[in-house]
């Protein structure tokens, strides 16, 4: 039990600049330590997994209807937590990429095969599917400013991808098969530990291990001893980071192309210690290198390349048309002078994750140039085995973090054994002659209106429309006892009620509304057992519940039963969130002087230095002139610090200006 404890508490330790979580507490998250920064007591106890199956793959397996055995119907209701995409056979280990996946190309091109008839690719069937293309099909960012600009050119790429696809022969589907004849493999490789409790499972990306070592998974655990490195002290000068592969460490080259964008990093295996104030330490990835560019190559909101519109109908002659073709020649120039200014990190990199989608992206990279620098049959070559979005610096230290981290996931094996098995039963029981499908049973009137007052209440809740969500209550007559239909649905087996989706949504706004203006009852549970005050993810939220609790007063519910801590009122909820704020700015101003004090105190140090070589006279003391006292004044600052200080410069100019003014 003190071995189980010690590797919980040593999975909690603060990552890539991220706080510790409760890893009991929120089974959810996926992150737990780096891969090449294991703890010793965790790697000693590591084995590998015989079948190397993620929880995802052996839950397909589940049976869909609830058995009337109680046991089974327990069991299933453990399998319920886990997360796959049937439609996509793709596993995700949290809601972050459950929600990435249903936004993707991917989900989107099987959604509309199948509304057409058509057959769905898994995810290698679909990369070679869109690799005939010539771009990526949205190449979308997290903003939705961006998503909505990209999504004209996506859906336009999705339905020629579909077009195509329905007119392939049995041997063009032949052809975009897996070279391996069977199922894709497993992006994860999966290990238990002795330390851990059994149900826990940890998972380290394929990608990570070379060829040889992923034809040997009996060595797994002796070649990730192998890759543990000793984290390396923070830089506490700003000197640049010398392109030295010998002075660097083992490292690794990261990059992406498409739609005109192109990151490229080459990052340090080896993690970074920053200490903090209070002594905490905090590990950083360690960037050696870095690059972006953008050119306008990609013809808005019809998508595709120039080049590859210029291939199939011909060349246009809109001055667009010539812009984009000298782009597309300008970004090919840098990329490949990138390379090769890079070529000495890249050759000595221990892996090279590249992602380019289509025939233009893939000549830039590959093609056989004079003094090339990436080779197409490099061993060390990787694609990324997740999602992607466009090509950024941000999005490569993304995939860096998440190729890294090691994978937790939390499952009982006995209740995916015994829900197999009553599958297999289930399976071998149904006759051999398929019985018609009984046809649904027509809503009536009132569960019509329940399903219109569900679809309309949600949606004011996920917007946080307080006004009109009360209106539409009020007006609509509709019961503080008002639950979510269908009711078996997944959204609603969680949040049943409207607060249980406002405290999910974490809204509190909404939350304030319902409890005091609707008379919600905060004592609901939903499926799982919880109550709404157990589905807030923030303060804020939960601060709405202790309002509610002090303005009803303890009598109106039952308070211990709804979890809702003690109460308190709306003035002492703002004066603590103003005293943090004050604590906060107040900490970050003596970090401030104590940094300029400690850059004078240097200065003073090295002019007496100076001045006591030359027997009493400063060499060349020359007065600073203005850029160079800002720079003095802004060293150590970051980038906001820097900003915010211009701008209160800039308003005290503009104070003396006006004053003068005045005086005159």
């Amino acid at each position: 039990m003190a071995d189980s404890n010690r590797l919980e508490e040593l999975l909690k330790r603060p990552l890539y600049g991220m706080a510790p979580f409760d890893l009991m507490t929120h089974p959810e998250y996926p992150l737990t330590c780096i891969v090449y920064d294991l703890p010793p007591e965790l790697l000693a106890s590591l084995s590998a997994k015989s079948a190397n199956q993620p929880v995802a793959e052996q839950t397909q397996q589940a049976p869909e209807t609830t058995p009337k055995d109680p046991e089974l119907a327990a069991q299933e209701s453990a399998i319920a937590t886990s997360t796959l995409c049937s439609l996509c056979k793709v596993s995700y280990l949290g809601v972050q990429e459950q929600r990435s996946h249903v936004r993707s190309d991917h989900h989107r091109y099987n959604l509309k095969a199948q509304l057409r008839g058509n057959a769905p690719l898994d995810e290698i069937q679909f990369a070679k599917a869109v690799g005939e293309l010539d771009e990526s099909i949205s190449g979308s960012e997290s903003s939705e400013s961006e998503e909505e600009e990209a999504d004209g050119s996506g859906d336009t790429t999705l339905t020629a991808l579909l077009k195509r696809q329905a007119k392939l022969s049995e041997a063009n589907e032949e052809a975009t098969t897996p070279a391996t004849g069977g199922s894709p493999k497993n992006p994860l490789f999966w290990f238990s530990s002795s330390g851990l409790p059994s149900n826990k499972s940890l998972g380290i990306y394929r990608a990570i291990f070379s060829d040889v070592e992923q034809d040997a998974p009996a060595y797994l655990v002796e070649s990730l001893r192998k890759k543990q490195l000793a984290p390396v002290k923070a830089r506490t000068n700003n000197a640049q980071v010398q392109k030295d592969p010998s002075a660097s460490g083992p490292h690794i080259f990261m990059c992406m192309i498409g739609g005109g964008h192109f990151a490229a990093m080459v990052v340090s295996l080896a993690p970074e210690i920053h200490r903090k104030q209070g002594g905490v330490e905090e590990r950083q990835a360690r960037v050696i290198a870095h690059k972006t560019f953008h050119r306008y190559t990609t013809r808005r909101k019809q998508g595709g390349s120039q080049s590859a519109s210029d291939a199939s109908r011909g060349p246009a002659h809109s001055a667009g048309s010539s812009l984009r073709r000298y782009n597309e020649v300008a970004l090919e120039k840098d990329i490949r002078e990138l390379l090769a200014d890079w070529r000495q990190m890249i050759d000595s990199a221990e892996l090279l994750f590249v992602r380019a989608t289509g025939k233009t992206n893939r000549r830039i990279l590959f093609e056989k140039y004079e003094g090339h620098v990436l080779k197409q049959n490099d061993p060390r070559l990787r694609g990324f085995p997740f999602n992607t979005r466009r090509a950024t610096q941000g999005e490569l230290m993304r995939c860096f973090k998440e190729l890294t981290r090691v994978k937790v996931s939390e499952i009982d094996e006995a209740a995916l054994a015994a829900a197999a098995e009553a599958a297999k039963q289930k399976e071998e029981s149904k006759p051999s002659t398929p019985r018609p499908q009984p046809q649904k049973p027509k809503l009536s009137k009132e569960e019509e209106a329940a399903l219109l007052h569900t679809s309309q209440i949600q949606a004011l809740i996920r917007r946080s429309k307080v006004p009109a969500l009360l209106s539409y209550i009020s007006n609509n007559s509709i019961p503080s006892s008002f639950t979510f239909q269908p009711s078996d649905s997944p959204q609603n087996f969680r949040c049943p009620t409207p607060l249980h989706l406002a405290a999910n949504n974490n809204a509190p706004a909404v939350v304030n509304a319902l409890l005091t203006r609707a008379t919600s009852d905060p004592t609901v549970v939903n499926g799982e057992g919880r109550t709404p005050f157990e589905l807030c993810g923030d303060r804020p939220t939960r601060d709405a519940f202790r309002i509610a609790r002090h303005e009803l007063g303890e009598s109106k519910w039952d308070w211990s039963e709804a979890k809702v801590p003690a109460a308190i009122s709306k003035a002492d909820a703002d004066s603590r969130a103003e005293r943090e704020r004050r604590e906060a700015i107040e900490e970050e101003n003596n970090r401030r002087k104590t940094s300029l004090e400690r850059l004078k105190n240097e200065d003073a140090a090295r002019a007496a230095q100076q001045t006591s070589k030359a027997g009493g006279r400063t060499l060349g003391a020359v007065e600073k002139t203005a850029a160079e006292k800002r720079d003095e004044e802004t060293r150590g600052m970051t980038p906001e610090m820097r900003m915010k200080l211009e701008r209160e410069r800039r308003a005290r100019a503009a104070e003396e200006r006006f004053r003068r003014m005045q005086g005159n």
